[in-house]
């Protein structure tokens, strides 16, 4: 019995990878366009859902295409498109939908299980927010894991696993900034420590090169481009070009004619940066860097010369400022041996191919990012689970009541590094009641915090004399209840059907143009006057059958005639192509006895 296949998904601010097992080894699969990246953009024209390649072409014209949705994540903000509200989730299900689309077709096979990666630093609210998208998309998601866990799973895959190897990951997506230290040995994935900025990554780098040129624009041309949202669409698309030139090469020259329309006429704008320009406007954005990856090490007790490979991962590694930092911070020249696009997808299938058997010997140990606690008297944090605890893990401690004869108690969870609440992150809050009259400080309240391996928190208080018991598993911010995420399941399932339904009408419309081309240009052509006119009539016969079909629009009777009359074609290529094969054996035998005669 074959084994089950599991997605290894890389969800990325920018653009998204889907990876499976193959013999053993990670494979990239293609997307419809041939690309082993997608851009995570999803538009809305006439009715239809469109996602990747083709709507990030939109977002320059198209007001209802959406970008850089993973930022939102976790949150209860909503995106307006196509004439309403949608939430993060369901942006991000139509993106897994799509890959898991395709993937599906390049297997031959259709694929309930996932592995989706998401960065070291998301809280529990957004790798919750990303379990929910994939549930959305139709998908078991089986395991969340971190993208710098993942990178060094791909990274490790072949290595000598008898050498201790300290990596350090540097990644630098498109949204978000993380580092994390392994330790690698005997085929176990030991997370030393995480640390990063989830409001950094390569959209900041562009957004300076767009501020840079509205600046530009507005002193030549005397003309606001930031209120005109088709033009700064175009800028976005033409600053990331720019960022991406700036890697090679020494100048970028930007472009844009026809931009927007002043009171002068058109604007058509041609500017030049120079790296140095570029490296000056963003040197704020690269010393950020620095913090995180220092952090890192003081959490793992270690100093650069420790470090046995330095991986970078993310699109935006590729900066030379940025390579150049890692390189001065470290001491160490990074290593490049990996695609930093895809390296991240590739763990994740690894991570699949482990939980399915199909890899043995590996064991990832991961760790939470941030310390988790309650809020205790006077708004001070009591810490239960440290930051950088590998995972899962459950702790407990004992609490007490703050005054006599209190009946309940208010359990506020937190997640941050400060010590007091305001200053750290709600995650949620639940009441115990029921607790035994009697002094402050008597009564025993135990509260449990328990982490699974999707870094996914549930929380447990309870009266240790009357057991009367609380939990609360921390869901996302947006607040998605099990039936929203049910409806949306069924919206998007009933979407898929009616997307598939309208490409169908497209594949087969195009088919039918095609053919009804081809045919026009056989009965109009010179070749038919020299056949048999019943030949002439047959294919007549056939060509209005077909424009009649398409003008009724009738799908199904259509699709079978194409199919009939494809294998028909087929049958007369193959006689024609026996006919070819039995002359040239004709002259071939010919030409043998002319030889022989010779």
């Amino acid at each position: 019995m074959a084994k089950e296949i599991i997605l290894g998904i890389d969800l990325g601010t920018t653009n998204s990878v889907v990876s499976i097992i193959e013999n053993g080894a990670p494979k990239i699969l293609e997307n419809p366009n041939g690309k082993r990246t997608t851009p995570s953009v999803v538009a809305f024209k006439n009715g239809e859902t469109i996602v990747g390649e083709v709507a990030k072409r939109q977002l320059e014209t198209n007001p209802d295409s959406i970008s850089s949705i993973k930022r939102l994540m976790g949150t209860s903000k909503t995106v307006h498109a196509n004439n309403r509200d949608y939430k993060p989730e369901e942006i991000s299900a139509m993106i897994l939908s799509y890959m898991k689309d395709y993937a599906e077709k390049k297997i031959g096979s259709s694929v309930k299980k996932a592995v989706i990666t998401v960065p070291a630093y998301f809280d529990n609210s957004q790798r919750e927010a990303t379990k929910n998208a994939g549930i959305i998309a139709g998908l078991d998601v089986v395991r969340i894991i971190n993208e710098p866990t993942a990178a060094a799973l791909a990274f490790g895959l072949n290595k000598d696993k008898d050498k201790n190897n300290k990596i350090l990951v540097f990644d630098l997506g498109g949204g978000t900034f993380d580092v994390s230290i392994l330790e690698v040995e005997s085929g176990t994935y030991d997370v030393l420590s995480t640390s990063g900025d989830n409001k950094l990554g390569g959209d900041d780098w562009d957004n300076a090169i767009v501020n840079w040129m509205i600046k530009k624009i507005n002193e030549l041309y005397s003309y606001d481009v930031s209120k005109d949202k088709m033009a700064m669409a175009r800028l976005k698309e033409e600053a990331e070009r720019a960022k991406i030139t700036l890697s090679q090469s020494l100048v970028a020259n930007i472009s844009l004619p026809f931009l927007a329309m002043s009171a002068n006429g058109p604007i058509n704008v041609e500017l030049e940066l120079k790296r140095s320009e570029f490296e000056k406007m963003t040197e704020d954005l690269v010393q950020r860097i620095k913090k995180p990856v220092l952090d890192a090490l003081e959490q793992a007790k270690l100093s650069a010369k420790d470090l046995s490979e330095v991986l970078l991962v993310g699109g935006s590694t590729r900066m030379p400022a940025v390579q150049e930092l890692v390189e001065k911070l470290l001491g160490k020249k990074p290593n490049n041996s990996i695609n930093p696009d895809e390296v991240v997808s590739a763990g994740a299938a690894i991570q699949g191919g482990v939980l399915a058997g199909d890899i043995q010997d590996v064991l990832l140990l991961d760790v939470t990012p941030l310390t988790l606690g309650i809020v205790v008297e006077g708004d001070i944090v009591a810490p239960l689970i440290d930051r950088n605890t590998t995972i899962p893990v459950t702790r407990s401690q004992i609490f007490s009541t703050a005054m006599d004869n209190q009946t309940a108690v208010t359990i506020v969870v937190t997640q941050g590094e400060r010590q007091m609440a305001a200053d750290n992150k709600i995650l949620g809050q639940f009441n115990l009641e029921g607790i035994e009259p009697a002094p402050r400080g008597i009564p025993q309240i135990e509260v449990s915090f328990s982490i699974d391996v999707n870094g996914i928190t549930k929380v447990t208080a309870k009266d240790k004399k009357t057991n009367k018991e609380q939990t609360i598993t921390i869901q996302n911010t947006s607040d998605l209840s099990k039936e929203e995420v049910e409806k949306m399941v069924k919206e998007a399932e009933a979407n898929r059907e009616a997307d598939q339904k309208k490409r169908r009408e497209i594949e087969v419309t195009v088919r039918a143009e095609q053919t009804i081309n081809q045919l026009e240009k056989v009965v109009n052509g010179e070749e038919i006057k020299k056949a048999d006119p019943k030949q002439k009539e047959e294919l007549e016969k056939e060509l209005n059958s077909f424009k009649e079909l398409l003008s009724k629009k009738s799908i199904d009777e259509l699709e079978t005639k194409l199919n009939e009359f494809d294998k028909k074609m087929a049958q007369a290529m193959e006689f024609l192509k026996k006919q070819g094969f039995d002359k040239s054996s004709e002259k071939e035998t010919n030409d043998k006895d002319d030889k022989s005669k010779k």
